[in-house]
């Protein structure tokens, strides 16, 4: 015989009261028979946390315009977008989520869902984030932009388009980008041979781990050069995920002079003068953030 679930508050503690039991069976976080297993704990802890950090971003930005708009990046199955909806927007009358995910069926089954639980103000865009611009596909202001575990430089897309519709709030939890160790893996015998800080990225494995501890620094450099006050933290604690890091970023004015030339430095020194683009400030790289010759 089948030994009895706890009730499902007791499994999940995060879950705020009147959240959808449905809505949970339906995204397959919890079975039909209310169990949930350790991996899809792990997701909804994560995702619990991260609305943790968003919701209140929401509510401030909807009593300065009574209104808010979320686009959320690399949605894929669109867990965020549906759980921020259901524990936040459902009960109001304002606010929209967006989701761009590039792959089809993804975004049919994200249709498919909302439908069915009359989340009229969630939308699924089947595009790339480059497509989302150039078509200008969501109308309005965009107040804010996530990512969650967004792969490779998704991640700097969703940046792209954040710092292309100047939204006021950035929330992205980055995952694996072999963009950034890809390069110092190729440029290597040059850095050898420049500073003795190559050391930390000389064997293959340093090489993986610093070209992502590269990256963030790298991206938090260019949202403070592009006028965003950054904050790093962690999302949950690493028994959980060990793609564990949080980008806050809020828009307050004007870029930091001393956050591009810092960046020029960093993609000097490493060998990563390749990947200025990639990199770029809003409205571009000043003359200061010329490489050093």
């Amino acid at each position: 015989m089948a030994k009895p679930q706890p009730p499902l508050s007791e499994q999940l503690p995060e879950l705020p009261q009147g959240a959808s039991l449905g809505l949970l069976q339906a995204l397959h976080i919890v079975t039909r028979e209310g169990r949930i297993n350790q991996d899809s704990r792990r997701k909804l802890k994560q995702v619990a946390h991260l609305v943790h950090f968003i919701e209140p971003l929401m509510r401030e930005v909807i009593a300065q315009r009574g209104d808010v708009t979320v686009v959320d990046h690399g949605a894929g199955k669109s867990y965020l977008g549906f759980v921020l909806y259901d524990w936040v927007l459902r009960a109001l009358e304002v606010g929209r989520v967006e989701g761009i995910e590039s792959r089809g069926e993804l975004v049919e089954r994200s249709q498919a869902l909302a439908a069915q639980f009359g989340f009229a103000r969630m939308g699924f865009h089947a595009m790339t984030v480059q497509d989302a611009m150039r078509q200008d596909a969501i109308a309005g202001p965009i107040d804010i932009v996530t990512a969650l575990h967004a792969c490779d430089t998704a991640t700097d897309d969703a940046l792209d388009f954040a710092l292309a519709h100047e939204a006021p709030h950035i929330v992205v939890v980055p995952c694996c980008q072999a963009e950034v160790a890809a390069s110092m893996r190729q440029h290597k015998a040059l850095s050898l041979s420049r500073t003795p800080l190559s050391e930390l990225w000389r064997h293959p494995l340093h090489t993986r781990e610093m070209g992502s501890q590269v990256t963030n620094v790298l991206r938090c450099l260019r949202l403070e050069a592009s006028g965003y006050q950054v904050t790093v933290t962690e999302l949950v604690g690493w028994e959980h995920a060990m793609k564990n890091e949080l980008i806050l970023a809020k828009r307050v004015g004007k870029g930091k002079h001393s956050a591009q030339q810092r960046m020029a430095e960093i993609l000097d020194t490493m060998g990563l003068n390749e990947l200025r683009a990639r990199f770029a400030p809003a409205g571009g790289w000043a003359d200061a953030g010329a490489p050093a010759a």
